[in-house]
């Protein structure tokens, strides 16, 4: 069986993303020699990554009581990390809110990007990844159209995404599928989530030549 773990990034029950999302899902189902689970970055209600997880290293050292913020912050990251190492394949779907990535997705990345982890140094400092064994899909939704040469910089969702778990975690894009404009071109919106689905639909069929 080949495990795939579908994060899900947004808590709009109409959001396009989500959309993409039920999409994926549905069609995955149909895939056999694989087994399907979500980690929805909302629901799981991840503590922002910072100090409160450090100083719950330190106490755990030292057999000191940890705060409740403390014990979750602990908690989000062993979590994050075991859904994260059990898959070979990763789908990411998510939206782009105000240029980038909602911040319950960042908290999962934060707590998955680290050092002896995701990556590490070799002995002359260079950056190895740690999880080339690891294969992933992007599922995107924005809006606006950031994909011309003068709106493609503006644009730090998928382009973070992609430089973080395969530039740095080192993970093989089977697929990548964007609905974009939709909310720019209200009179194609209709045509441009349904060619998008049906993309989506597409890359989840992919999967067949992922399964171990």
């Amino acid at each position: 069986m080949t495990n795939v773990l579908v994060v899900k990034a947004n808590n709009r029950p109409d959001g396009v993303s989500t959309k993409m999302y039920e999409t994926f899902v549905a069609e995955a189902a149909k895939v056999e020699g694989i087994n399907l689970s979500t980690f929805d970055v909302f629901e799981e209600n991840l503590p922002y990554f910072g100090q409160e997880l450090f100083n719950a290293f330190g106490k755990a050292q030292t057999g000191e009581a940890l705060s409740d913020i403390q014990n979750a912050s602990l908690a989000a990251l062993n979590k994050s990390r075991e859904v994260l190492s059990a898959a070979d394949v990763v789908v990411f779907a998510f939206p782009l809110w105000n240029l980038t990535i909602p911040a319950a997705l960042q908290s999962f990345i934060d707590y998955t990007y680290g050092a002896g982890y995701s990556f590490k140094y070799d002995e002359n400092g260079n950056l190895v990844s740690l999880m080339t064994d690891k294969k992933y899909i992007v599922l995107a939704a924005r809006g606006g159209v950031y994909s011309t040469p003068e709106t493609a910089p503006m644009e730090m969702a998928v382009n973070y995404i992609n430089n973080a778990i395969g530039g740095v975690f080192g993970m093989q894009k089977v697929d990548e599928v964007i609905i974009e404009g939709h909310n720019a071109n209200p009179a194609e919106a209709e045509n441009i989530i349904a060619a998008g689905l049906e993309n989506v639909k597409a890359a989840a069929q992919k999967l067949v030549t992922v399964t171990a």
